[in-house]
Protein backbone atom coordinates (compact mmCIF):
# COMPACT_ATOMS: atom_id res chain seq x y z
CA UNK A 1 0.00 0.00 0.00
CA UNK A 2 1.25 3.26 -0.54
CA UNK A 3 0.24 6.64 1.14
CA UNK A 4 -0.61 10.07 0.38
CA UNK A 5 -1.17 13.34 2.55
CA UNK A 6 -3.43 15.57 1.43
CA UNK A 7 -2.73 19.39 2.32
CA UNK A 8 -4.73 22.64 2.10
CA UNK A 9 -2.88 25.35 0.25
CA UNK A 10 -3.23 27.79 3.21
CA UNK A 11 -0.34 30.98 2.91
CA UNK A 12 2.45 31.03 3.08
CA UNK A 13 2.67 28.35 0.53
CA UNK A 14 6.17 27.97 1.35
CA UNK A 15 4.77 26.19 4.70
CA UNK A 16 3.12 23.51 2.10
CA UNK A 17 5.84 22.78 0.09
CA UNK A 18 7.72 22.23 3.30
CA UNK A 19 5.69 19.23 4.37
CA UNK A 20 5.23 17.86 1.57
CA UNK A 21 9.40 17.18 1.20
CA UNK A 22 8.79 15.87 4.51
CA UNK A 23 6.35 14.01 3.64
CA UNK A 24 8.45 12.40 0.58
CA UNK A 25 11.66 12.09 3.68
CA UNK A 26 8.83 9.95 5.83
CA UNK A 27 8.29 7.41 2.98
CA UNK A 28 5.01 9.33 1.72
CA UNK A 29 4.24 8.46 -2.10
CA UNK A 30 1.87 11.36 -2.79
CA UNK A 31 1.16 15.31 -2.25
CA UNK A 32 -2.40 16.02 -2.81
CA UNK A 33 -3.80 19.32 -2.35
CA UNK A 34 -7.47 21.09 -1.83
CA UNK A 35 -8.25 22.56 -5.09
CA UNK A 36 -10.25 25.60 -4.58
CA UNK A 37 -9.06 28.87 -5.93
CA UNK A 38 -11.91 30.96 -3.81
CA UNK A 39 -10.81 29.37 -0.18
CA UNK A 40 -7.10 28.71 -0.96
CA UNK A 41 -3.97 29.48 -2.62
CA UNK A 42 -3.50 28.16 -6.64
CA UNK A 43 -2.68 24.67 -5.83
CA UNK A 44 -0.61 24.21 -9.37
CA UNK A 45 1.95 26.95 -8.89
CA UNK A 46 2.88 25.58 -5.48
CA UNK A 47 3.01 21.99 -7.07
CA UNK A 48 6.09 23.25 -9.42
CA UNK A 49 7.78 24.42 -5.96
CA UNK A 50 7.11 20.85 -4.07
CA UNK A 51 8.14 19.20 -7.37
CA UNK A 52 11.51 21.25 -7.32
CA UNK A 53 11.75 20.59 -3.58
CA UNK A 54 11.67 16.52 -4.32
CA UNK A 55 12.83 13.83 -5.90
CA UNK A 56 10.37 11.18 -5.90
CA UNK A 57 6.73 11.95 -4.75
CA UNK A 58 3.52 12.73 -6.90
CA UNK A 59 1.29 15.69 -6.70
CA UNK A 60 -2.24 16.69 -7.42
CA UNK A 61 -5.49 17.51 -7.10
CA UNK A 62 -7.94 15.72 -4.20
CA UNK A 63 -9.96 17.03 -6.37
CA UNK A 64 -9.69 19.36 -9.60
CA UNK A 65 -13.15 19.81 -11.22
CA UNK A 66 -14.68 20.74 -15.00
CA UNK A 67 -15.58 24.08 -14.09
CA UNK A 68 -13.51 26.23 -12.72
CA UNK A 69 -10.73 26.21 -15.90
CA UNK A 70 -10.81 25.30 -19.23
CA UNK A 71 -10.51 21.78 -19.83
CA UNK A 72 -7.12 22.36 -22.32
CA UNK A 73 -5.84 25.05 -19.56
CA UNK A 74 -5.97 21.86 -17.01
CA UNK A 75 -3.97 19.99 -19.29
CA UNK A 76 -1.39 22.39 -20.18
CA UNK A 77 -0.64 22.52 -16.55
CA UNK A 78 -0.41 18.85 -15.88
CA UNK A 79 1.85 18.22 -19.07
CA UNK A 80 4.14 20.91 -18.46
CA UNK A 81 4.67 20.03 -14.84
CA UNK A 82 5.48 16.99 -16.28
CA UNK A 83 7.91 18.48 -18.89
CA UNK A 84 9.54 20.19 -16.29
CA UNK A 85 9.67 17.47 -13.06
CA UNK A 86 9.46 14.00 -15.24
CA UNK A 87 5.90 12.38 -15.03
CA UNK A 88 5.13 13.22 -11.17
CA UNK A 89 1.37 14.46 -11.26
CA UNK A 90 -1.69 12.58 -11.27
CA UNK A 91 -5.22 14.10 -11.67
CA UNK A 92 -8.10 13.63 -9.33
CA UNK A 93 -11.34 14.88 -10.39
CA UNK A 94 -15.11 15.16 -9.85
CA UNK A 95 -18.40 16.97 -10.28
CA UNK A 96 -17.07 20.07 -8.25
CA UNK A 97 -17.67 21.35 -4.71
CA UNK A 98 -16.35 23.96 -2.70
CA UNK A 99 -14.62 25.61 -5.74
CA UNK A 100 -17.92 25.83 -7.84
CA UNK A 101 -20.29 26.75 -4.97
CA UNK A 102 -18.47 29.48 -3.39
CA UNK A 103 -19.37 31.30 -6.73
CA UNK A 104 -22.79 30.21 -6.40
CA UNK A 105 -22.23 27.34 -9.05
CA UNK A 106 -23.06 23.68 -8.79
CA UNK A 107 -21.59 20.75 -9.49
CA UNK A 108 -21.37 19.58 -13.09
CA UNK A 109 -23.18 16.49 -14.68
CA UNK A 110 -21.79 13.36 -15.31
CA UNK A 111 -21.69 13.85 -18.47
CA UNK A 112 -19.53 16.78 -18.66
CA UNK A 113 -16.97 15.10 -16.20
CA UNK A 114 -17.07 12.29 -18.78
CA UNK A 115 -15.90 14.50 -21.65
CA UNK A 116 -13.76 16.59 -19.43
CA UNK A 117 -11.56 13.41 -18.48
CA UNK A 118 -11.61 12.83 -22.05
CA UNK A 119 -10.20 15.88 -23.31
CA UNK A 120 -7.60 16.53 -20.10
CA UNK A 121 -6.24 13.22 -20.50
CA UNK A 122 -6.05 13.13 -24.40
CA UNK A 123 -4.07 16.46 -24.47
CA UNK A 124 -1.74 15.69 -21.42
CA UNK A 125 -0.86 12.47 -23.00
CA UNK A 126 0.04 14.45 -26.00
CA UNK A 127 -2.21 12.89 -28.38
CA UNK A 128 -5.60 14.65 -29.80
CA UNK A 129 -8.84 15.15 -29.09
CA UNK A 130 -12.00 16.92 -30.27
CA UNK A 131 -12.86 20.10 -28.42
CA UNK A 132 -15.17 22.77 -29.52
CA UNK A 133 -15.60 21.20 -32.94
CA UNK A 134 -12.14 21.55 -33.17
CA UNK A 135 -9.10 18.85 -33.61
CA UNK A 136 -6.47 19.80 -30.74
CA UNK A 137 -3.18 18.37 -30.15
CA UNK A 138 -0.16 20.08 -27.80
CA UNK A 139 3.06 20.00 -30.78
CA UNK A 140 5.45 20.45 -27.57
CA UNK A 141 3.98 17.52 -25.40
CA UNK A 142 6.62 14.16 -25.98
CA UNK A 143 6.59 11.93 -23.40
CA UNK A 144 3.99 13.64 -20.68
CA UNK A 145 2.20 10.54 -18.58
CA UNK A 146 -1.18 11.54 -16.66
CA UNK A 147 -3.21 9.20 -15.26
CA UNK A 148 -6.93 10.49 -14.22
CA UNK A 149 -8.71 9.35 -11.26
CA UNK A 150 -12.53 9.82 -10.25
CA UNK A 151 -13.78 10.54 -7.19
CA UNK A 152 -17.00 9.23 -6.51
CA UNK A 153 -20.01 8.31 -4.05
CA UNK A 154 -23.16 7.81 -5.98
CA UNK A 155 -24.05 4.70 -8.08
CA UNK A 156 -23.70 6.23 -11.65
CA UNK A 157 -20.39 8.44 -10.82
CA UNK A 158 -18.98 4.71 -9.59
CA UNK A 159 -19.86 3.45 -13.00
CA UNK A 160 -18.51 6.38 -14.84
CA UNK A 161 -15.36 5.92 -12.44
CA UNK A 162 -15.24 1.93 -13.46
CA UNK A 163 -15.67 2.98 -17.08
CA UNK A 164 -13.13 5.79 -17.64
CA UNK A 165 -11.07 6.53 -14.97
CA UNK A 166 -7.20 5.38 -13.93
CA UNK A 167 -8.08 5.19 -11.08
CA UNK A 168 -11.02 5.40 -7.87
CA UNK A 169 -10.98 8.03 -5.41
CA UNK A 170 -13.43 7.71 -2.46
CA UNK A 171 -13.19 9.91 0.48
CA UNK A 172 -13.69 8.26 3.11
CA UNK A 173 -12.37 4.93 4.91
CA UNK A 174 -15.16 2.71 6.06
CA UNK A 175 -14.54 -0.34 5.13
CA UNK A 176 -18.04 -1.52 4.32
CA UNK A 177 -18.95 1.40 2.22
CA UNK A 178 -15.39 0.90 0.39
CA UNK A 179 -16.27 -2.87 -0.21
CA UNK A 180 -19.49 -1.83 -1.55
CA UNK A 181 -18.49 0.93 -4.16
CA UNK A 182 -14.66 -0.64 -5.29
CA UNK A 183 -16.73 -4.03 -6.23
CA UNK A 184 -19.24 -1.10 -8.38
CA UNK A 185 -16.47 -0.07 -9.52
CA UNK A 186 -14.90 -3.00 -10.58
CA UNK A 187 -17.94 -4.50 -12.24
CA UNK A 188 -18.26 -0.98 -14.32
CA UNK A 189 -14.78 -1.90 -15.36
CA UNK A 190 -15.40 -5.39 -16.72
CA UNK A 191 -18.57 -4.61 -18.12
CA UNK A 192 -16.78 -1.68 -19.95
CA UNK A 193 -14.17 -4.23 -21.17
CA UNK A 194 -11.72 -3.14 -19.30
CA UNK A 195 -9.45 -4.44 -16.79
CA UNK A 196 -10.50 -3.99 -13.54
CA UNK A 197 -6.66 -4.62 -11.87
CA UNK A 198 -5.49 -1.98 -14.18
CA UNK A 199 -7.41 0.59 -12.15
CA UNK A 200 -5.78 2.23 -8.87
CA UNK A 201 -8.03 2.43 -5.92
CA UNK A 202 -7.38 5.50 -3.08
CA UNK A 203 -9.07 6.18 -0.06
CA UNK A 204 -8.92 9.18 1.53
CA UNK A 205 -10.16 10.22 5.15
CA UNK A 206 -8.76 12.06 8.11
CA UNK A 207 -5.91 9.98 10.23
CA UNK A 208 -5.68 11.14 14.02
CA UNK A 209 -2.91 9.31 15.51
CA UNK A 210 -3.30 9.80 19.67
CA UNK A 211 -5.59 8.37 22.89
CA UNK A 212 -7.78 11.20 23.21
CA UNK A 213 -10.95 9.79 20.69
CA UNK A 214 -13.56 12.29 22.10
CA UNK A 215 -10.79 15.30 20.90
CA UNK A 216 -9.56 13.75 17.64
CA UNK A 217 -13.66 13.38 16.96
CA UNK A 218 -14.37 17.05 17.74
CA UNK A 219 -10.97 17.65 15.47
CA UNK A 220 -12.27 15.53 12.55
CA UNK A 221 -16.33 16.02 12.63
CA UNK A 222 -15.40 18.52 9.33
CA UNK A 223 -14.84 15.19 7.42
CA UNK A 224 -18.19 14.01 8.26
CA UNK A 225 -19.75 17.14 6.91
CA UNK A 226 -17.85 17.47 4.19
CA UNK A 227 -19.00 14.32 2.76
CA UNK A 228 -22.34 15.17 3.62
CA UNK A 229 -22.36 17.59 0.87
CA UNK A 230 -21.71 15.04 -1.83
CA UNK A 231 -23.90 12.70 -0.09
CA UNK A 232 -26.82 15.34 -0.05
CA UNK A 233 -26.57 16.05 -3.77
CA UNK A 234 -27.13 11.95 -4.16
CA UNK A 235 -30.61 12.30 -1.95
CA UNK A 236 -31.50 15.17 -4.14
CA UNK A 237 -31.00 13.09 -7.09
CA UNK A 238 -32.29 9.53 -5.99
CA UNK A 239 -34.22 10.26 -3.33
CA UNK A 240 -33.77 9.01 0.24
CA UNK A 241 -36.04 5.57 -1.33
CA UNK A 242 -32.25 4.75 -2.25
CA UNK A 243 -32.56 0.79 -2.23
CA UNK A 244 -29.40 -0.60 -1.84
CA UNK A 245 -27.69 1.48 -4.58
CA UNK A 246 -26.68 4.02 -2.17
CA UNK A 247 -25.29 2.56 1.75
CA UNK A 248 -27.60 4.10 4.60
CA UNK A 249 -24.32 4.32 6.16
CA UNK A 250 -24.30 7.28 3.84
CA UNK A 251 -27.34 8.76 3.66
CA UNK A 252 -28.90 7.85 7.55
CA UNK A 253 -26.45 10.97 9.10
CA UNK A 254 -27.45 13.74 6.94
CA UNK A 255 -30.83 14.09 7.91
CA UNK A 256 -29.93 16.60 10.62
CA UNK A 257 -27.75 18.50 8.15
CA UNK A 258 -29.21 22.24 8.07
CA UNK A 259 -26.69 24.06 5.98
CA UNK A 260 -22.72 24.63 5.52
CA UNK A 261 -20.84 27.55 5.23
CA UNK A 262 -17.80 27.25 2.76
CA UNK A 263 -15.68 29.72 4.97
CA UNK A 264 -15.29 27.34 7.25
CA UNK A 265 -14.73 24.09 4.77
CA UNK A 266 -12.34 21.74 5.91
CA UNK A 267 -11.52 23.51 8.62
CA UNK A 268 -11.10 21.36 12.25
CA UNK A 269 -14.21 23.30 14.70
CA UNK A 270 -16.23 23.89 11.80
CA UNK A 271 -19.65 24.69 13.58
CA UNK A 272 -22.05 23.79 10.55
CA UNK A 273 -21.15 19.91 11.21
CA UNK A 274 -22.45 19.60 14.35
CA UNK A 275 -25.45 17.41 12.93
CA UNK A 276 -22.50 13.80 12.53
CA UNK A 277 -22.21 11.66 15.31
CA UNK A 278 -19.45 9.93 16.40
CA UNK A 279 -20.34 6.99 14.94
CA UNK A 280 -19.81 8.17 11.61
CA UNK A 281 -16.46 9.91 12.17
CA UNK A 282 -15.09 6.51 13.53
CA UNK A 283 -16.31 5.28 10.27
CA UNK A 284 -15.42 7.72 7.90
CA UNK A 285 -11.90 8.59 9.63
CA UNK A 286 -8.82 6.66 10.96
CA UNK A 287 -8.82 7.92 14.95
CA UNK A 288 -6.78 6.13 18.20
CA UNK A 289 -3.42 4.56 18.51
CA UNK A 290 -1.03 3.50 16.12
CA UNK A 291 -2.90 -0.37 16.60
CA UNK A 292 -6.25 1.11 15.56
CA UNK A 293 -5.01 2.59 12.42
CA UNK A 294 -2.80 -0.23 11.47
CA UNK A 295 -5.96 -2.40 11.95
CA UNK A 296 -8.32 -0.75 9.73
CA UNK A 297 -5.57 0.12 6.98
CA UNK A 298 -5.31 -3.97 6.84
CA UNK A 299 -8.59 -4.39 6.54
CA UNK A 300 -8.39 -1.57 3.35
CA UNK A 301 -5.82 -3.34 1.98
CA UNK A 302 -7.53 -6.37 1.87
CA UNK A 303 -10.47 -4.94 -0.26
CA UNK A 304 -7.30 -4.39 -2.87
CA UNK A 305 -7.32 -0.12 -1.68
CA UNK A 306 -3.10 0.64 -3.44
CA UNK A 307 -3.42 4.03 -1.54
CA UNK A 308 -4.33 5.24 1.61
CA UNK A 309 -4.14 9.38 1.35
CA UNK A 310 -4.31 11.08 5.08
CA UNK A 311 -6.15 14.68 5.69
CA UNK A 312 -4.25 16.02 7.96
CA UNK A 313 -6.71 19.31 9.04
CA UNK A 314 -6.74 19.02 12.92
CA UNK A 315 -4.07 20.18 15.68
CA UNK A 316 -1.66 17.36 15.34
CA UNK A 317 -1.23 16.92 11.90
CA UNK A 318 2.59 17.15 12.63
CA UNK A 319 2.84 14.82 15.08
CA UNK A 320 0.50 12.65 12.97
CA UNK A 321 2.93 12.59 9.34
CA UNK A 322 5.82 11.82 11.80
CA UNK A 323 3.70 9.08 13.62
CA UNK A 324 2.80 7.21 10.29
CA UNK A 325 6.35 7.84 8.56
CA UNK A 326 8.19 6.19 11.85
CA UNK A 327 6.11 3.90 12.37
CA UNK A 328 2.87 2.91 10.58
CA UNK A 329 3.99 3.11 6.91
CA UNK A 330 7.17 0.69 7.96
CA UNK A 331 4.87 -1.71 9.91
CA UNK A 332 2.90 -1.78 7.00
CA UNK A 333 5.38 -2.37 4.81
CA UNK A 334 6.49 -4.89 6.86
CA UNK A 335 3.69 -6.31 6.98
CA UNK A 336 3.20 -6.64 3.12
CA UNK A 337 6.60 -8.35 3.02
CA UNK A 338 6.12 -11.04 4.98
CA UNK A 339 2.27 -12.00 3.88
CA UNK A 340 4.04 -11.58 0.16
Amino acid sequence: MEFGVVLQTNPPASRVVEVATRAEQLGFHYAWTFDSHILWEEPFVIYSQILASTRTIKVGPMVTNPATRDWTVTASLFATLNEMYGNRTVCGIGRGDSAVRVTNGKPTTLATLRDSIEVIRELANGRSVEYHGSILQFPWVVDSELEVWVAAYGPKALTLAGEVGDGFILQLADPDIARRMITAVREAAANAGRDPASLTFCVAAPAYVGDDLAHQRDQCRWFGGMVGNHVADIVERYGSDHGSSIPPALTEYIKGREGYDYAEHGRAGNTHTEFVPDEVIDRFCLLGPVERHLERLEELRALGVDQFALYLQHDANSETLEAYGEMIIPMMNESSTSTS
